[in-house]
């Protein structure tokens, strides 16, 4: 975060420095608003230049860049800005010495215009590298589930062995089929719920002593 402070209060002093440079004398007192732009890539003359379609045009726009870098916490687009600016003050050296012969430095020659533009560029420089980017959002992962849902009508055939059953089966074989429920077993004694007496006489299960009408009275 300090980081990111300091660079942003760098890069804007850096764009301070840029925007001031044409107002100030670049060459044998000649103000760097006093340059055309068209001049950079067709020749320098002597032809005076208004104020939007001078070096301030191109300074301007790198000062732009670097609020919206700032704002964006873009070092890339901090950086373009610095670019610009070096750029532009350099192609102008290269004209301007190309017009006079050769360039001197201080006195009569390169004045203190151009010293600002070149250092408002550097500073823009250091600013993007001080600057922290913004962190890239790291995109939230969507569990995959292995197997597909299953269709209303073929709940139990889900997952994953597609055999006959509730969804819990796991066994590649077929489930075991369960007896029906018949009831308890009536020979086996553990089934009972209470004891019986054997046949006796007059138990109609009994063969031998069949049951008996009683006395007609």
């Amino acid at each position: 975060m300090i980081r990111t402070i300091l660079g942003s209060l760098v890069a804007l002093a850096g764009a301070a420095s840029a925007v001031l440079s044409p107002f100030r004398d670049w060459y044998r007192g000649r103000t760097g608003r006093e340059y055309r732009v068209e001049d950079l890539f067709g020749g320098i003359t002597a032809t005076e230049s208004g104020v939007l379609v001078s070096m301030l045009l191109p300074f301007l726009g790198a000062a732009v860049l670097v609020v919206l870098g700032v704002m964006l916490r873009s070092r890339l687009v901090v950086a373009l800005a610095g670019l610009v600016v070096l750029g532009f003050t350099v192609l102008w050296m290269v004209r301007q010495g190309q017009a006079v012969g050769s360039l001197t430095v201080g006195g009569d020659g390169v004045g203190v215009g151009v010293v600002n533009a070149a250092a408002g560029g550097v500073l823009m420089l250091i600013g993007a590298v001080l600057m922290k980017g913004r962190r890239r959002r790291e995109r939230e992962r969507v569990p995959v589930e292995p197997y597909a849902a299953p269709a209303a009508d073929q709940v139990d055939m889900w997952p994953p062995t597609q055999e006959p059953g509730m969804s819990t089966n796991t066994s590649p074989w077929p489930e075991p089929e369960v007896d029906p429920y018949t009831g308890p077993d009536p020979h086996d004694p553990r089934t009972r719920s209470y004891p019986q007496a054997p046949p006796g006489p007059g138990d109609p299960r009994d063969p031998v002593h069949p049951p008996r009408r009683p006395p007609e009275g």
